[in-house]
């Protein structure tokens, strides 16, 4: 599902993309954000179990998705596929989560333990080759740690630990520069170096490693151009 752009006119903001929009709403200007619209994504089919355990909240204040993973599931994805006029554009995402429930000994740096209340993975392309950043909401893992490492013709990718530990039930907002990460962690840390079109944002909670409930929420995915 490919969502339409929220762009900033005249400091109010318009649609488009079958909503409403001024004639020179994504014009060259100030920064332009995209609601991906997280209540409206999809489960990831080939990615994912036969089991849906996402549901979108209408809070009116932030809306927003609930994820309750229960063992034995399988582990369930759902993700959003980014407009293709603004692939090359992306600059940074932003998004809220919070976690509700950790999976008991779960640790994304551990073999056979890489569960996560909450995974939020930002993906680019270039040719026949995967690039993958998974952010984690950790149970105990060490904010910053980069592990995980996975290198392969067809596909790169590293897990980031963003957040670690309680309290549960609070809300946390994230803001990250994709392309001064995709440089840190592909390109070593090159800022000249080409960055390939971002495609996509999938989240995931999961437990199927330890065999444990695992619970979190999400919220405020913005993309900005």
């Amino acid at each position: 599902m490919t969502w339409s752009r929220l762009c900033a006119v005249g400091g109010a903001a318009a649609l488009v993309g079958g909503f409403r929009a001024e004639p020179s709403a994504c014009a060259d200007g100030p920064p332009v954000e995209e609601n991906l619209d997280v209540i409206h994504w999809q489960v990831l089919k080939r990615q994912s179990g036969p089991v849906d355990y996402y549901q979108a909240v209408g809070d009116p204040v932030l809306p927003f998705v609930r994820a309750r993973y229960r063992p034995p599931e399988s582990t369930t994805f759902l993700g959003v596929e980014i407009a293709e006029a603004d692939r090359k554009s992306a600059q940074r995402l932003r998004w809220q989560w919070r976690a509700m429930t950790f999976p008991v000994g779960g640790d994304e740096c551990v073999e056979g333990k890489r569960d996560s209340a909450a995974d939020v993975y930002a993906t680019w392309k270039s040719g026949l080759k995967w690039f993958v950043i998974k952010y984690v909401w950790s149970s105990v893992g060490a904010r910053g740690a980069v592990c995980d490492r996975k290198r392969s013709p067809f596909v790169a990718q590293d897990t980031i630990i963003l957040e670690s530990g309680g309290p549960v039930g609070i809300w946390r907002r994230e803001d990250i520069d994709l392309k001064a990460d995709f440089r840190r962690h592909f390109e070593e840390g090159d800022f000249r170096a080409e960055v390939p079109d971002f495609v996509g944002v999938g989240i995931l909670t999961d437990g199927d490693d330890t065999k444990s409930e695992s619970a979190a929420d999400y919220a405020d995915f913005v993309l900005v151009r």
